[in-house]
Formats: structure tokens, sequence, C-alpha cells
């Protein structure tokens, strides 16, 4: 395993970006015994904050840039996933051929005892992942969630106890260097356009979510969703058990509509209406996390008890409350246009959207078709302001809030009637106005805690 010759060897290791993850990444292997150099090109008291850490654990940091021979020199890399492979730092670490792995990886490494449930896909990780866990616990499991959902592996690792299971949410930027992950079980959500603004291309995308499944076997189990072409394309060839949901017909897992029942084969598992989540792509989500308790040996009454008792993870399509009988729903979380649609579909009553941000490649039009009938109004905003207005004209009513978001979320409140919802769902990133899709949601959900009604 890389992390044992790493220890072995005692030559440095380059850990590139920091955040939670190269942090966790540089700790566990200063804790090894393992020399660091760590850098980041941001500046400022946090990245300050976690060199001062990073240092008192002896490593060596570096902010505000990268020292790319050092890197080259290094027995090795450990890259932070928001690093692209075509940043300066990777490409010198690749380019002198040094082996480079992605935090999850080393966690994953660290923790060899651990088995683990590894969910990827375009859209639903967070929900799903952490359905997972809740139900897997529910079932008498020992889980941590972790990875892409905001708690690295790595730090998981570090702690004395480590838990005896992984429920692992890894996006395709890990998956691109995880060359040691090999999952008991492995989800895939779903597939649509997404991250245009990194790859060049759409295969290239899908490549890298494929990578989920490079270390798959006769005895791997893989849970994917029926209603989504591409996923099934994906996984064809997969070896190992297929397990597969959906909300549209018979299956491993699915949707019994008419009787309002979520089903686990010809087994009844949960009424619909006990379900605490808003949206059919909830039931899916429901119904993954659902299979990967009961292939594990859950017990229906465990898992259904642990599905009545999940609520909504903020930031998406969280009702946030009511005022003067309009809805404020936060669906921040969505940052491309098919999670958005998702949104949209979720919505029982007329609904105004707030959409914007950060322009991520993917045109707006596909939203229009499901916009016509029920959507009053469209606020438009932030750099991609122009476009939405451009790509949605004539579909729907649209409004330009610009870069002001007090004046943005009071169009959304002129615009609504009561019956209404509006709809906080961005099919952007949030870096031109905020500094993440949470901090763009918490403002949401403030503001909305704050009005009068």
């Amino acid at each position: 395993m890389t992390l044992e010759r790493w220890r072995r060897e005692g030559r440095e290791i380059a850990v590139i970006g920091l955040g939670k993850s190269g942090v966790a990444a540089a700790l566990l292997l200063r804790e090894r015994g393992v020399p660091v150099y760590a850098s980041d090109t941001a500046t400022g008291a946090r990245p300050e904050g976690w060199a001062a850490e990073l240092r008192g654990a002896g490593a060596s940091v570096q902010t505000g840039g990268h020292d790319l021979e050092r890197i080259r020199r290094a027995a090795g890399a450990v890259v932070a996933p928001g690093v692209p492979p075509n940043a300066p730092p990777f490409r010198a670490a690749t380019d002198a051929g040094i082996e480079v792995v992605a935090e999850v990886d080393l966690g994953v490494q660290a923790l060899p005892r651990a088995r683990s449930v590894a969910i990827t896909g375009t859209n639903g990780k967070t929900t799903t992942t952490s359905l997972t866990a809740h139900l897997m616990k529910a079932c008498g499991f020992d889980v941590v969630a972790a990875g892409n959902i905001g708690l690295a592996v790595c730090e998981v690792a570090r702690r004395q106890e480590p838990p005896a299971w992984l429920a692992l949410e890894v996006s395709s930027f890990q998956l691109h260097d995880c060359p040691h992950l090999k999952p008991a079980i492995a989800v895939l959500t779903n597939l649509a356009p997404n991250h245009l603004d990194r790859y060049a291309t759409l295969a290239e995308y899908y490549g890298d979510k494929a990578l989920l499944f490079r270390n798959a076997d006769a005895g791997s189990v893989t849970v994917s969703n029926l209603d989504d072409a591409e996923s099934q394309r994906l996984v064809a060839e997969v070896p190992g058990a297929h397990l597969r949901f959906t909300t549209r017909r018979r299956a491993d897992g699915w949707y019994d509509r008419a009787s309002r029942l979520l089903m686990l084969g010809a087994r009844p598992l949960l009424p619909r209406d006990e379900l605490p989540l808003l949206g059919d792509h909830n039931v899916a989500n429901a119904l993954t996390a659902a299979l990967v308790a009961d292939r594990l040996g859950g017990g229906v009454e465990d898992i259904a008890g642990g599905l009545r008792t999940f609520r909504a993870i903020p930031h998406r399509v969280e009702p946030i409350r009511e005022v003067n009988g309009v809805l404020w729903v936060n669906d921040s979380k969505s940052t491309n246009v098919t999670s958005t649609a998702v949104a949209i579909a979720a919505m029982d009553r007329p609904f105004v959207l707030l959409l914007g941000g950060r322009h991520k490649g993917a045109p707006y039009t596909p939203l229009a078709p499901l916009l016509r009938d029920r959507c009053r109004a469209v606020v438009a905003y932030g750099e991609a302001e122009p476009i939405v207005a451009a790509d949605l004209a004539g579909a729907v009513t649209v409004e330009r809030g610009g870069r002001d978001w007090d004046h943005v979320l009071e169009l959304a409140r002129h615009l609504a009637q009561p019956g209404d919802a509006v709809l906080l769902s961005p099919a952007c990133s949030s870096f031109d106005m905020f500094t993440s899709y949470e901090e763009r949601g918490a403002r949401f959900r403030a503001a909305v805690e704050a009005m009068a009604r």
C-alpha cells in the first residue's frame, strides 16, 4: 500500500491544497512519522490558521503559492479535491512521475479494517450518503459518514477508535485519484452533465465516475438507478451482484405509486406519507439507502424506522418556513441544471425560482418546459443573470436581481402569492457572490427566518 511505503521510506510527501481534506491528510501523515510539505495558493486568516496547526505538528507549510521544484522532488503527493489535474502543482507531481492520491484514498488506506459503502453520482450523493449512514445506524452498524459530505476520511482515520463501516460520499474529483478504494457496496445515484468548467468532455466526467468500480470483483455489490439510462450503461459490465432502484416500475427497490408504498422487492417498506422528505428524487434516495441496509442484513422494521426519523439535510430541498402563505425552500446545493430540475419536480405548488450565480457551462434551456406551467417567475441573479435571462426568454417571466442578495429576496417576496413557494435552486456555483453554497443557503435561511409574518 502507498501509505505504508511512504512511511517506510521516510521521504517528504507533498500535500497539495489545504482546507479540511488537506489539513487532515497532512496531520495523518505526520502522526505516521512521514515528513510533509503542504502548500496552498490561498492567503488570509483561515489559511494561516491551517498553516499554524500543521507547523505545530512538524509539517513544512507554504501559503500563497507552491514550490513546484519541491513537489517534483517529493516521494508522492496527496491532492485535495478542489485542485484540478491541470493545476501547476498537480502537473508538477504527475510530470515528475510521483504517485498522486486523493485524501479519500489516503484515509481508506489508513483504515484497513473498515469496510465501506461508497456513493457517487451527479445528484443526490449527500442525501443518499446521510440516509445510508442513518439507516445503517438504525440497524445497529458502527458507521460514520465521511468524504465529500464534509468529514475528511483522514480525520476519521486519526480517531483512537475508528468505525467498522464508512458511508463515503465520493465526487468525480476524488475518484480521479482513488486507486485503493474498493467498497463492499458501490452506489451510483445518477449521471447528468456537470462540471463542464473542469472537464473537457462529458465522457471525461463520466469516466471519472466509472473509477468507483475499478476494483470491483465477483464479491462486489453495485446499486444503481434503473430510471437513468446513462447509469445503466456505465455499470453494465461491472462484476458482482447488482441491485437497482426505481420510482417507475418493479425492481429490487421501487415505489408502488398506486398504493403509495416504498417497496423492497415484494416486501412493503414504508408508506410514502411517512417519509418526511419532499419529491420523488428523495423517494429514490430513500430506496437506495434501504437497499444498502437490507443487503447488509438490516431488518425491514429497523430500516423503516430509520426512514421515519430522517430529516432533510440543510441546503437540499429544505423547507425553511411559511410566511404569509408562501413556503420558502432552500436548495442551495443544486449547483447544476439537472439538480435544479429535480428540485422543480418536487414542488407541489406554484413557485418563484431563484436562479443564478457563477455559470458552469451548461445551458438553462432544459428548464424551460418545466417552468412554463407552474413557475410564476424566475429571479435571475449573479454572473449568470444575462445567460439565464436569454435562455429562458419566452418560456417564463424573468426578473433581474443583479448582485444584491437583499434585492433578489425582495423581488421574490413581491412576486410570490399566498399558496406559492419560493425555491432557491441556483443551477450555478456560488463563488461570484458567496464563499460556498453553504454560505448562500445560510444567508437565505437567515433572511427567511427574519421575515415578519
